[in-house]
């Protein structure tokens, strides 16, 4: 069954499903810009000292970007339950679609736990996963907006506006610290 704007039911046949599309590349956009603050708010030590391993920032990384991508599959499970009745097919849609913001807090975790293994400070092995969380922010914001067909002069627009988005975190974490 699925309920029409008008709040009626209709029956949905077995083939049919949630409708297809792409992943949510802006939930990669948006999980960047949750790693990196991730990255500056976890490590907020006293006296301007980052008193968080890279084995612990990689962790904390790791288990927010879980909880934020289930909490957002789920705010879009309960917003589509006004045209659908909840199914696996739709859970199993809903749940991959939202997947890119649980990736994005994958490649600082691994700058922080590689530059951990290297044996660099626990503020050096923060600064990498930052400027990971930077870079893939902004990567993805130029993907999205190449992908979306618009002119260069908006794709460079857009990345600039993540990259001060993503400077403006550098310059948190800069205060924060100092």
């Amino acid at each position: 069954m699925e309920r029409s704007m008008t709040g009626t039911r209709r029956v949905v046949s077995a083939g049919e499903g949630p409708p297809r599309e792409p992943p949510n590349y802006t939930g990669a956009v948006y999980g960047s810009l949750l790693a990196g603050s991730v990255v500056v708010g976890a490590g907020a030590g006293a006296g301007g000292t980052y008193d968080l391993s890279p084995l612990r920032l990689a962790a904390v990384l790791v288990a927010t970007g879980l909880v934020f991508w289930l909490a957002h599959a789920y705010a879009r499970l309960v917003g589509r339950a006004h045209h659908a009745a909840f199914n696996w097919q739709e859970i199993r849609w809903v749940v991959r679609r939202e997947w890119p913001l649980f990736q994005a807090a994958l490649p600082p975790a691994g700058a922080a736990l590689l530059f951990g293994l290297l044996g660099a400070s626990d503020t050096a092995a923060a600064w990498a996963a930052l400027t990971v969380a930077i870079i893939e922010q902004v990567g993805w914001a130029t993907f999205m907006t190449l992908r979306a067909g618009v002119s260069r002069p908006q794709v460079l627009v857009s990345s600039l506006v993540y990259l001060v988005l993503g400077l403006l975190i550098v310059a948190l974490k800069a205060a924060l610290h100092h």
